[in-house]
């Protein structure tokens, strides 16, 4: 018989925590290739890039950029850490003494 190991899946919390730490570190990738992928338009009819609209979607890009950290780390804010308990972990506890 199978000894009982680690469960197959992780909590719930847990995972939607890690999922987004995952967003996290990807959003500067993300914004690495939105901000590079200007340079691979070609010019419509003439030889210079249209600099109205490569503006206008480097603006657009940037506050992409800018609302998705701020949803993410939202999220990721309203999610209690790992080791917390529900009272609340930040200040002293009375059998410790604090003072």
């Amino acid at each position: 018989m199978k000894a009982p190991g680690r469960p197959l899946f992780l909590a719930r919390r847990s995972y939607r925590r890690r999922r987004l730490v995952d967003a996290m570190r990807l959003l500067p990738l993300l914004g690495l290739f939105l901000f590079w992928l200007p340079l691979l338009w070609a010019p419509a009819t003439t030889t210079e890039p249209d600099t109205a609209a490569g503006g206008f979607y480097l603006f657009t890009a940037w506050a992409v950029l800018i609302v998705l950290a701020f949803l993410l780390t939202h999220r990721l804010g309203d999610q209690p850490q790992p080791g917390d308990d529900a009272e609340g972990a930040s200040g002293p506890r009375e059998d410790e003494g604090g003072g």
